[in-house]
């Protein structure tokens, strides 16, 4: 009986070797635990802090939400590590928002016995923590846990740890990316969430009384976030993402969000290498009859005009050389483009005027080759080149200019095109971006290819002196509608600089014809070379001056898109038509007026509801950015409808009114 009797009390002591004496407070029980009811030297275990609290008592999170501390240990007598942190739960109180703890909790954390160490193990530890109900009190309490030297056994506090694991987020198996302005997405293909929450890791980041908006199309998870700043543009964001399927069951992920836009896009099936190279070509050749070309025609216009008469090798060297300065162009374009993509910066189709000062830039050029064509000055005849020592150079140089104004335009089948070439690896997208180029420069190209068509053109004769005189007009609309994307960039001051820099540019190509014309003397030539100076003054104001522009008006029965406002249309099972455009891109304007602005179109979205969202990428919007991506384009326009209650359906680039309505009625 006696021997029964020690046995009994050596088991208690065991027993209650692994546990501290507890702490008592009205609030809360605070105990110390060790999941082990040994140690050996220089072996890691693990020690929880204990709280058992009073039924309307809580505690807090390492991010502890907009009040709150979280829980501190300090220890003595061996090397610890920090808490690991159980999923919180949400609580707001009086417009406050907090990440917090109820109920029985276990704060584990892993300490090291010096590897020195022999005989018992005494851990002295600290611990901090607040609790709160309607009111908060900050409590503390000094630990002191033996631990016999031994072989490591489970305690009988063993399954308060695996419990506490089951609550653990578990490393996110989806790549995240988050842009300044918030929207955190992840790749995550075939998966169908019914409810997300997401905890940010860092207090002060985010307004975090306002829930995320969703959107999960089942290749990738956008969450808008609403942040109190933008946010660092290299900084990675973390926090928990606590995801439920369509069938209940929910999981916690640990995630840390690259910064940048979103993941690479998800698309399901895009066109192999073969078919993007084909789809390339096909759309360089159509852009050749995009609006935004058109000034650009002219020059053509008076290339080929020139050209007739023209020995065949001559022909040869001048398409030549303006192929070489269409695949210079867009070379460059693309090596530009794919370094931004490695980088994880915003990389698209005609990005470059979102640049007010690159958009002044152009109206300015555009302007002086049109007082070129007027006869204010000559350069060769005309930017084309029509003097033997300028003739392979003015070639070159139309092509390069060809590029850079097509930009702003998107014809059918480039987006499928350069939406690859952003996933594909670097030389299969370089390959894509030459295709577009051989596309553009072809019709031109056929030329040189077919000496017939050079022997249909007319004889070159005193027609082509009016001609080049008539083209210019289409040169100076052409600079007319980018000041007027610059004043939507940055409201009146931007057009006005633009209208200065319009006058710096004719007083210099007026000094410099006068010269020319006139054998001058040289003080006019230094005349000219201030006024471009001047130029250069307002380019550079504009470079550095805040967007200030209004963007495009939204229209009637238009919102402004967000992925919140997507999110929560679909949610209330609305039809929506997402509209992504930019002041820039004549594509867009031109669809419109024509297909979206008629009556009929707009009594269809009354009579069913539809709501439309309009994008503005005029400027830089990274949000805007990720949508595109998260649709494999690289530009604008594009055309999403969502039926009530079903997944988005990319529209053509082109639109036509009849096209609109056959998905809004049908």
């Amino acid at each position: 009986m006696f021997r029964l009797a020690l046995a009994f009390l050596l088991l208690t002591h065991l027993a209650q070797a692994a546990t501290s004496a507890p702490v008592t407070t009205e609030r809360d029980t605070a105990t110390l635990v060790s999941e082990t009811d040994a140690y050996a030297p220089g072996q890691a275990l693990r020690i929880g802090l204990r709280l058992k609290m009073t039924q309307g008592w809580h505690t807090y999170w390492s991010n502890p939400g907009d009040a709150g501390a979280p829980p501190s240990v300090e220890v003595t007598g061996a090397a610890a590590g920090p808490i690991a942190y159980q999923v919180p739960q949400q609580l707001r109180e009086s417009g406050l928002t907090s990440y917090a703890y109820t109920g029985d909790l276990l704060l584990p954390f892993t300490i090291t016995p010096p590897a020195s160490a022999h005989g018992p193990l005494t851990l002295g530890i600290h611990a901090t923590w607040l609790i709160c109900a309607n009111v908060c009190v900050p409590e503390e309490a000094q630990f002191s846990l033996t631990l016999p030297q031994g072989t490591p056994a489970p305690s009988p506090e063993a399954p308060l740890f695996a419990a506490a694991d089951a609550k653990m987020p578990r490393p996110s198996p989806f790549a995240a990316h988050i842009t300044q302005a918030g929207l955190l997405t992840l790749e995550a293909p075939h998966v169908k969430l019914r409810e997300v929450k997401f905890f940010p890791e860092a207090p002060g980041v985010f307004d975090q009384g306002v829930d995320p908006a969703v959107q999960n199309d089942g290749a990738v998870i956008s969450l808008q976030l609403k942040p109190l700043h933008p946010l660092d543009a290299k900084a990675h964001v973390g926090g928990v993402l606590v995801i439920t399927d369509q069938g209940g069951e929910t999981a916690a992920l640990s995630v840390d969000a690259a910064p940048g836009g979103s993941p690479a896009p998800a698309v399901p099936a895009g066109p192999g290498l073969l078919e993007a190279l084909v789809l390339a070509f096909a759309g360089g050749l159509i852009l050749n009859l995009m609006p935004c070309v058109l000034p650009i025609l002219a020059i053509k216009a008076l290339g080929i005009a020139r050209l007739s008469g023209a020995a065949r090798a001559h022909v040869r060297r001048e398409v030549a050389f303006y192929t070489l300065g269409v695949l210079a162009a867009f070379a460059v374009i693309g090596g530009v483009t794919l370094a931004a993509r490695a980088a994880g910066d915003a990389a698209g189709w005609g990005v470059q005027f979102q640049s007010a000062a690159f958009t002044a830039s152009m109206a300015w050029l555009l302007f002086a080759i049109g007082l070129n064509l007027s006869g204010v000055f000559q350069i060769g005849a005309g930017l084309a080149g029509t003097g033997q020592s300028f003739a392979s150079r003015g070639s070159f140089a139309t092509g390069l200019l060809a590029v850079v104004v097509a930009t702003p335009c998107t014809a059918p089948f480039m987006a499928a095109a350069l939406g690859a070439a952003l996933s594909m690896p670097p030389l299969a997208a370089m390959l894509i971006f030459l295709a577009l180029g051989l596309g553009l420069a072809a019709p031109y190209a056929a030329l040189a290819l077919t000496p017939g068509l050079a022997r249909l053109l007319p004889r070159p004769g005193a027609w082509m002196d009016l001609l080049k005189q008539i083209l210019a007009f289409p040169m100076y609309g052409a600079a007319v509608w980018m000041a007027w994307v610059v004043s939507q960039q940055t409201g009146s001051s931007g057009l006005l600089a633009v209208l200065a820099g319009f006058l710096g540019v004719g007083f210099a190509a007026w000094a410099f014809g006068y010269a020319q014309m006139h054998e001058g003397p040289r003080l006019l030539r230094l005349a000219s070379l201030a006024g471009l100076a001047g130029v250069a003054a307002v380019l550079v104001s504009l470079a550095v001056a805040a967007p200030a522009g209004a963007g495009l008006a939204l229209g009637d029965g238009a919102e402004a898109f967000s992925a919140a406002r997507l999110a929560a249309l679909r949610a209330e099972r609305r039809p929506v038509l997402v509209d992504m455009s930019a002041a820039w891109c004549v594509t867009c304007l031109v669809n419109e007026r024509v297909a979206l602005a008629p009556a009929a179109v707009q009594q269809a979205f009354a009579k069913h509801h539809v709501a439309y969202l309009k994008g503005d990428w005029t400027r830089q919007d990274p949000d805007i950015t990720a949508y595109l991506r998260a649709h494999g384009r690289s530009g604008v326009p594009l055309y999403v409808y969502y039926p009530a209650g079903g997944e988005g359906e990319v529209l053509p680039q082109i639109l036509t009114e009849a096209n609109v309505l056959a998905h809004v009625e049908g």
